[in-house]
């Protein structure tokens, strides 16, 4: 039997990496899908797409494909970021469909951490999807501690933490401490396994 998808989203800082966690701790196999393009840009293919659009310098040889100056080169001109989104989209979408397909038939949760899971049209992939919400001075603590601030552009191009949560099937409020999220994460698994 397949098991129960579940998309998981949220806004910056809002604890979309914790949740993950805490719903691997819970038993589900989970899948970052940060982690997935972070692959797939060391992949020779897309390496090599890289260079040709934007120069060598990008995907150096012998080096590891520099996210930073992609960074750059994506949140300045929304052209280049388009062109990045559509050229990764398809090739997150396959990765993750694959290995939800090579899951061992005793997984009965599969949760799949997708940042722009709504912007990008991936909702509908999934059996269900949650939100991790924070207030926003805990979300500005957490950036803080992680050494940057909120960052704007980011968050520009994404749509709000009260849109995300509107759109979500599930909200899950992350202003406590990490077990607290875990708490509330398996009372959730709970609500959706019975």
């Amino acid at each position: 039997m397949a098991p129960l998808t579940i998309g998981l989203t949220g806004g910056i800082a809002a604890g979309k990496s914790e949740a993950l966690a805490a719903f691997g701790r819970l038993g589900a196999a989970t899948l970052s899908s940060d982690a997935v393009v972070h692959d797939l840009l060391e992949s020779e293919a897309l390496r090599a797409k890289l260079s040709e659009r934007w120069g060598p310098e990008v995907a150096p040889e012998g080096a590891p494909t520099d996210r930073g100056r992609i960074g750059g080169i994506v949140f300045a001109d929304p052209e280049q970021l388009t062109w990045l989104e559509s050229t990764l989209h398809p090739l997150v979408g396959a990765e993750t469909a694959g290995w939800i397909a090579g899951l061992s038939e005793d997984t009965k949760v599969a949760v799949v951490e997708v940042p722009l899971l709504f912007e990008g049209g991936r909702a509908d992939v999934f059996d269900t999807t949650v939100s991790i919400v924070a207030t926003e001075d805990v979300r500005r603590e957490r950036a803080a501690s992680r050494g940057h601030a909120l960052v704007d552009a980011r968050e520009a191009r994404q749509l709000t933490q009260e849109e995300k949560a509107e759109r979500a099937d599930h909200v899950v409020v992350n202003d406590g401490s990490v077990e607290d999220l875990e708490a509330a994460l398996s009372a959730l698994l709970a609500k959706l396994s019975g």
